[in-house]
């Protein structure tokens, strides 16, 4: 397969001695086939009648638009596009196109049937993401030659391509564009049986000696994230290799991560922040999201990209249209106790002193 500027392919596992950084093992460690693929049952079974349709027809499939939480295989999905289709794949992000102009020179250069994986594409600027709803539905850009009333716009004519955009906002997408997706897949968090065959997996690529109990304890605290749970596995390798047998078992698994600052749980060190500015400081809230990034000294896209989505699909959290609020888990979990007024409340009718108080209610009216 010819390669063109932009291009990335996924290496080999490296072998014992070489070198390799954690962005090497990680692509390393991506399935290369829908079949290998893990979980997301729904949206695999739904990506493969669209790529085989299309191979039948001998043309490119529609535009596949992937959404979901960081680190459950949006990347992994966009590569797997191009390898069943036999295509190459030119990768490149949202914040990295800030002028039409970068975009035009991306999509002049795309050859028949080639795969375009535009990742956090709900960062683009807008003059990019107008010209790109020209390019995916009439496969053509108009390119603006000279200035003011002079100006001229001459039509350029582009190859069939796919774009395979994937962003963990998709609220944040324009309709125009998010209408010229053809098929929308979102990826939801996996199931711990799900992260223990990734693991397993994982561990035989890697050459890592685990026993059925270090596996599940890996699992169990990966946040139901594939990214998490391989990246937890070579910490557990790294302890078992220096301060146990090597091998990756129930003791060195909760060793390493009692070490990393990841409880039983999954939580870690953002997590549990989180939680107790929300329990301690604010009372159980409800607070804003900018107020609560502050209190925790991170980005409010961090909080509400990272943190926030497990913390609420486990129970600790709830989003409301005031302000986030503490769940009475989230107090037991931190081993305080629930505070009059909260357990047993409709979400978002948390007490203080017994009148109804949002603290820092400073990011507008938010979607529950």
């Amino acid at each position: 397969m010819s390669g063109h500027p932009g291009d990335r392919f996924v290496d080999p596992v490296p072998q014992a001695g070489e070198e390799a950084d954690e962005g090497q093992v990680e692509a390393a460690l991506r399935p290369r086939r829908l079949a290998e693929f893990p979980g997301q049952a729904r949206v695999r079974d739904q990506l493969a009648l669209v790529l085989e349709a299309a191979r039948q027809r001998g043309s490119s499939p529609d535009h596949i638009l992937l959404s979901g939480p960081p680190g459950l295989g949006k990347t992994t999905l966009a590569m797997i596009v191009a390898a069943e289709l036999s295509a190459p794949i030119r990768v490149t992000s949202g914040p990295a196109i800030q002028h039409a102009g970068d975009l035009a020179s991306i999509l002049s250069s795309l050859t028949e049937g080639e795969v375009l994986f535009l990742d956090e594409i709900h960062r683009m600027a807008r003059p990019a993401e107008e010209m790109l709803y020209l390019a995916m539905e009439d496969f053509r850009v108009d390119i603006v030659v000279g200035k003011g009333p002079g100006a001229t716009a001459i039509p350029l004519e582009l190859a069939p391509f796919t774009v395979v955009g994937a962003t963990t906002r998709s609220g944040l997408l324009p309709a125009p564009l998010r209408d010229r997706f053809g098929f929308t897949g979102h990826l939801d968090f996996y199931r711990t049986g799900e992260l223990r065959a990734i693991v397993a997996r994982s561990a035989g690529l890697l050459g890592v000696s685990a026993t059925r109990e270090g596996i599940s304890e890996i699992a169990r605290r990966s946040r139901g994230t594939p990214r998490i749970a391989n990246r937890l596995l070579r910490r557990v390798r790294d302890w078992a290799q220096v301060h146990g047998s090597g091998t990756v078992d129930l003791e060195a698994a909760r060793q390493a991560l009692d070490l990393f600052d990841v409880d039983p749980r999954g939580l870690d060190r953002l997590d549990r922040a989180v939680l107790d500015a929300l329990c301690v400081r604010f009372g159980g809230g409800p607070v804003g999201v900018s107020t609560l990034a502050v209190a925790v000294g991170e980005e409010p896209d961090t909080v509400e990209t990272v943190a926030e989505p497990f913390l609420v699909r486990e129970g600790f959290v709830v989003r409301t249209p005031r302000g986030r609020v503490a769940a009475p888990a989230a107090f037991a979990h931190l081993g305080l106790p629930v505070p009059e007024g909260i357990a047993g409340t409709v979400p978002g009718r948390a007490r203080l002193g017994g009148e109804m108080l949002p603290f820092g209610d400073d990011d507008g009216p938010e979607a529950p």
